[in-house]
């Protein structure tokens, strides 16, 4: 009971932290440029990785390895952090949080999809119920954002979506790899934060011209922390902790709905019922994807 109860601590924390990372994106996107604000994160979350390689005392075999690993450090690297939150942020950059967040929850949906091909997986009629239901959500939020201020942009909605691909792209590639998920993390984010730096320094707002006020780090240092670095090790934690995975992994559903009410209160976005019934009905559509996956 009690590696139950630590596990189900390390997963509660984990999905609160996640469930304040959509509003941390707006604050911080309101601040400064999205390729300065990744980069920035990138920085920090290497630190926090730093800190947990050190303390668990196998960071000297990550940097060893570094060059040996360098290939699929690259390549997923370029994946996570690079393509995915480039494209992500600039989802937030142009939609409500309210809607970007929820769009982005249905990465699982296209994992389930690019498994048939990539891992041979045959689609059931589970996984086609479950598209249709949560893209049916997708749309329902989309229509929700018409009674926001400033409506809803297409543009905005399709790169969310291709966030989804990306990100589920990363996973698959992800399966593969035989290293440890911190020591790949660190590995990854290493090979990244240089190309980052150098898109930064090539974009309109070079890092030359940088002058970060505290509010800026500020933001930079949670989202590297709490959405790429730290919670990430929580939620691994839990999953290692506790002998019901399914429970755990279950949690995972607060976290959006959660969200919505954070994004009300530090955001002040007018939530729209709207929002509420294509998030639910999103989750309905993952929870179809699941169900076939247990027959």
């Amino acid at each position: 009971m009690k590696k139950e109860t630590l596990a189900l601590s390390y997963g509660l924390t984990a999905v609160l932290l996640w469930s304040t990372v959509a509003s941390a994106f707006k604050i911080g996107l309101s601040l400064t440029s999205v390729i300065l604000l990744l980069t920035g994160a990138c920085f920090f979350s290497l630190i926090v990785l730093v800190g947990v390689l050190l303390f668990r005392k196998e960071l000297s075999s990550a940097i060893f390895s570094l060059w040996q690993n360098r290939y699929v450090s690259i390549k997923l690297g370029m994946l996570n952090p690079v393509l995915y939150y480039l494209i992500l942020f600039e989802a937030y950059d142009r939609l409500p949080a309210q809607i970007a967040q929820p769009i982005n929850y249905t990465w699982a949906i296209v994992l389930g999809l690019l498994a048939v091909p990539f891992l041979g997986r045959k689609v059931t009629r589970w996984d086609i119920l479950g598209m249709f239901v949560a893209y049916g959500g997708v749309f329902l939020i989309s229509m929700a954002g018409k009674g926001l201020p400033g409506g809803v942009d297409s543009i905005g909605v399709l790169l969310a979506l291709v966030s989804t691909v990306v990100w589920a792209a990363y996973w698959l590639f992800n399966i593969k790899d035989k290293r440890s998920p911190v020591l790949a993390l660190f590995q990854n984010f290493f090979y990244a934060l240089p190309v980052l730096m150098v898109i930064a320094y090539l974009s309109d707002t070079s890092l030359s011209s940088i002058h970060p006020s505290f509010n800026i780090l500020a933001s930079m240092a949670y989202i590297g922390l709490f959405e790429m670095g730290f919670t990430f090790i929580l939620w691994q934690s839990a999953l290692q902790t506790t002998e019901y995975t399914s429970r755990i992994s279950s949690l995972i559903f607060l976290s959006p709905f959660v969200s919505l009410f954070i994004i009300n209160q530090v955001l002040g976005e007018p939530l729209q019922s709207l929002t509420f019934v294509g998030l639910g009905v999103i989750v309905i559509g993952l929870a179809l994807q699941r169900v076939g996956k247990l027959q």
